[in-house]
């Protein structure tokens, strides 16, 4: 009797505990075992739990007890306590499910946009990228175009030399050209005047020659 009370408080009959009733439960057994497995055992009313406090109380309602008086209501005593048992962790798991679960939730929707983060830092780092390879050109570039200028430079200052120097030289030179054209002009006269001494000199001897020609 007790086993099947608290079977019927279990599937939420509050009153007439009685065994006519227990009757009608066992009538189909098929029915009846479909309706223990598929008990929802997460969901038991907190009244369902407080009516059967009383009888999980007794030393006698356990399974090895049962067994003693039959096998059936042995199994059925052992289906309400783990039953209940179920019910009580669940209750205190249950919270603990959701919080993990919405942990689980939450990380996958920070794994998203971590990933769309980690997406805009990885173009932000190709851009970085090209534009420092930019700037290695334009420096590149730019020292090119310093030794070219400042091969210009010395090119420049080495025509500049060369101007210069060629300057003097063409002061020089006009220096030359004007004596060569003053002595086009007294050549004539001085080759004259060179033989005619020559010519005079001849009949003496080297020593003579030679005073006459210094002095």
């Amino acid at each position: 009797m007790v086993v099947t009370k608290a079977v019927l408080i279990l599937k939420g009959v509050k009153s007439n505990h009685g065994w006519p009733q227990a009757q009608k439960m066992l009538n189909n057994p098929k029915a009846f075992l479909e309706y223990v497995k598929t008990y929802p055992s997460e969901n038991i009313a907190d009244w369902i739990l407080k009516d059967l406090e009383p009888i999980l109380a007794l030393d006698g309602f356990n399974y090895d007890n049962m067994l003693k008086k039959s096998s059936a209501a042995a199994n059925l005593c052992s289906w309400v306590i783990n039953t209940v048992k179920y019910n009580k962790i669940y209750k205190h798991v249950k919270p603990l499910m959701e919080a993990s679960e919405a942990a689980e939730k939450l990380a996958t929707e920070k794994q998203a946009e971590l990933a769309i983060v980690l997406e805009k830092v990885r173009v932000l780092v190709e851009k970085v990228d090209a534009l420092k390879r930019q700037l290695q050109d334009a420096v590149d570039k730019k020292q090119a175009v310093e030794d070219d200028a400042n091969k210009l430079q010395l090119n420049l200052s080495l025509a500049n030399r060369l101007v210069n120097g060629l300057a003097d030289e063409n002061v020089r030179w006009t220096n030359n050209v004007k004596q060569f054209e003053f002595e086009k002009l007294t050549m004539i006269g001085n080759a004259l005047i060179s033989a005619a001494f020559v010519s005079y000199i001849g009949p003496f001897n080297a020593v003579f020659r030679k005073q006459l020609w210094q002095e």
